[in-house]
C-alpha cells in the first residue's frame, strides 16, 4: 500500500499545474523561440570532379503526431519545438490531463493567431478515445512521424500498431558505474543526485555498479547516503556481504525500471564486467561512469551502446533543457534518425540541392 500511495502521489504531481509551472512552460517556449532557426542550414557542402556542387540542407519533417501521458507541459514543449522546426503537430494527451491539454491548446492557438501563423499548426485531439490513437497510427500519408512519450505499454502499442514512422524510447534502465579510481566524495554526490533528485524521470539511475576493489571502502557510505534519503535496495550477494541487511536482488530486478526510490546494486570485477552487465540489462538510454582514470572513462564511453554516456556527471543530465535545446520532445533510444534528447535540430530532416553548369551524365 505504501508503494501504491507513492505511485498515486507521483501521478498527481505530474498532472498538477501551479502558477510556477505555467510560468516555466511559458519560459521554455521563449527559450525555444530565441534559439537559432534550425531550417535551411547547410549540413554538408562539396563539389564533385565534374563541377556539380552538392549541398545537404535541413528541412521540416511535416506533420508530427505527439501521443503522450500525464505531464501537461509535454504538449506545450512539443508544440513550440515542432512549430519552430517548421512542422505542424497533432497533440493527443492522456485522459487524466485532458482539460489541461485543452486549455494549453487554446492558449497556443491564440498565440499562433497573434503571430499571424495558422492556428492549425498546433491541433489538440478532440477526444481521448483510444480509437483516435489508432487513427493517428494508421494515418500514413497524413502524419509523417509519430512520437510517443509515456509508459512502456503506450510505447509498445505505438511501435506495434503504427503504419507511420515512429521516434520512440525504451525504458530508462540507466546505470551509474563507480570505477575503482573514483573520488569517493564525487561518487557519493553524483549517485545521490542520479537516483534521488527525481526518481520518476527516465534519466534516473536504476542500477549501481561498483568495482570490487573500491566497494568495501565506499559502498557502505553510498548505501547510507541513499537510505537517509528514503531509498530502498535490491543487492547481489557481494554487496550484501559488505553491507549486511540489504535485501537480495531477484534476477528480474536487473531488468526493472523502478521509477521509484529503489536501487539495484551489484559489485563487479572491473570495467569489462560492468560493460557486460549494461549490455545485457540496459535499455540503451543513459549510462554513466564515475572515475578519475581518464583512460578507463574513455573506454567506457566508447564501448557502451547507449544514446547518452556520461563521465563524472549525474544521469539526470539526460534532458533537452540541460543539453541547451531549450526543451525536448522526448528521449530517443533507437538507431534511426536521432538518439538521446530530441530538440530542434533532431526534429528536422534534410534534402539535397545540386547546382550545375550544364553537366550531363555520360
Amino acid at each position: 500500500s505504501a508503494r501504491w500511495s507513492i505511485s498515486i502521489s507521483r501521478v498527481r504531481d505530474r498532472l498538477t499545474l501551479t502558477p510556477a509551472r505555467v510560468a516555466a512552460m511559458a519560459e521554455a517556449l521563449e527559450v525555444v523561440a530565441a534559439l537559432p532557426d534550425p531550417l535551411d542550414r547547410v549540413l554538408a557542402d562539396w563539389t564533385r570532379p565534374n563541377g556539380l556542387r552538392i549541398q545537404r540542407v535541413a528541412q521540416p519533417i511535416g506533420v508530427i503526431g505527439m501521443i503522450y501521458e500525464s505531464r501537461p507541459n509535454v504538449g506545450a514543449d512539443a508544440a513550440g519545438l515542432c512549430v519552430k522546426a517548421g512542422s505542424a503537430v497533432i497533440l493527443r494527451g492522456g485522459s487524466d490531463g485532458i482539460e489541461s491539454a485543452r486549455a494549453i491548446g487554446a492558449a497556443l492557438a491564440a498565440g499562433l493567431e497573434e503571430a499571424r501563423l495558422p492556428a492549425a499548426c498546433v491541433q489538440t485531439a478532440p477526444t481521448t478515445d483510444r480509437a483516435y490513437v489508432a487513427a493517428m497510427l494508421a494515418a500514413s500519408g497524413l502524419i509523417d512521424l509519430i512520437i510517443p512519450r509515456g509508459g512502456r505499454s503506450l510505447v509498445e502499442r505505438v511501435q506495434r500498431e503504427a503504419r507511420v514512422p515512429v521516434l520512440a524510447h525504451a525504458d530508462g534502465l540507466n546505470h551509474t558505474y563507480v570505477h575503482a579510481s573514483a573520488d569517493h566524495a564525487m561518487a557519493r554526490s553524483i549517485l545521490a543526485n542520479a537516483k534521488m533528485r527525481r526518481t520518476g524521470v527516465c534519466g534516473a539511475t536504476e542500477t549501481l555498479l561498483i568495482d570490487a576493489a573500491i566497494a568495501p571502502a565506499l559502498l557502505p557510505a553510498l548505501i547510507a547516503d541513499l537510505a537517509a534519503l528514503g531509498c530502498e535496495f535490491r543487492a547481489d550477494a557481494a554487496a550484501r556481504a559488505i553491507v549486511p541487511g540489504l535485501p537480495a536482488a531477484a534476477e528480474g530486478d536487473w531488468d526493472t525500471e523502478w521509477l521509484d526510490a529503489v536501487l539495484s546494486v551489484r559489485v563487479v570485477d572491473g570495467i569489462d564486467a560492468a560493460l557486460a552487465h549494461i549490455a545485457r540489462h540496459g535499455s540503451g538510454h543513459t549510462d554513466a561512469i564515475v572515475a578519475d582514470d581518464a583512460a578507463a572513462a574513455e573506454t567506457f564511453l566508447r564501448r557502451i551502446d547507449s544514446a547518452v554516456g556520461l563521465w563524472n556527471a549525474s544521469t539526470q543530465f539526460c534532458d533537452g533543457g540541460e543539453f541547451g535545446f531549450g526543451a525536448e520532445i522526448g528521449i530517443a533510444t533507437g538507431r534511426v534518425h536521432a538518439r538521446g534528447p530530441i530538440g530542434l535540430e533532431q526534429l528536422t530532416t534534410f534534402r539535397y540541392v545540386v547546382r550545375g553548369e550544364g553537366q550531363v551524365r555520360p
